[in-house]
């Protein structure tokens, strides 16, 4: 009998903890993430930015305000290993005209490879784990090869990233 006494005093304890920490890590997500930090500091300055950990912490990988033809080369704001690393992305370009930036799988804005579009009004991709490129392009995390701003209409239904 003592011991089940134990047990639930034990088991009451904990489920007590849990009510006690569950309103403060509501209350966290209720503030929002890094991302949210992110697009308080910079707002519509007209960039597109990448990070190499989800929900925009970790390094960033750049920030351009221009297309880049590929990732991996030594031009543009993305050098190097760049294009294996991006776990969330941000669009905080001006609204109007071509406003959508389109990530493709491999170098030189092939839509046939896959791409995926971020549109200015989702303002980022927090973790890029549950995206896919279009025609099975494979998973959008830790693989984007070039980007440009594209408009909308450039972007089909299936292509939009969350």
């Amino acid at each position: 009998m003592r011991v089940r006494t134990w047990g639930t005093a034990v088991a009451a304890l904990g489920l007590a903890a849990l009510g006690i920490a569950a309103p403060a890590t509501a209350q966290a997500a209720a503030q929002g993430g890094y991302c949210d930090g992110e697009w308080n500091s910079h707002g519509r300055d007209g960039l597109v930015r990448a990070w190499d950990g989800y929900d925009c912490t970790g390094n960033l990988l750049g920030a351009d305000v221009g297309n880049d033809y590929a990732w991996g080369d030594s031009s543009g704001q993305f050098t190097g290993d760049e294009y294996a690393r991006p776990k969330s992305v941000m669009n905080s370009g001006y609204v109007g005209g071509k406003d959508v930036v389109a990530f493709y799988r491999t170098s030189g804005w092939r839509y046939e490879y896959g791409y995926v579009c971020l549109s200015p009004y989702e303002l980022y991709a927090d973790d890029l784990s549950d995206n896919w490129y279009t025609n099975n392009g494979g998973l959008v995390l830790n693989n984007i090869g070039s980007h440009q701003w594209v408009t909308a209409s450039a972007c089909a239904a299936n292509s939009w990233l969350t």
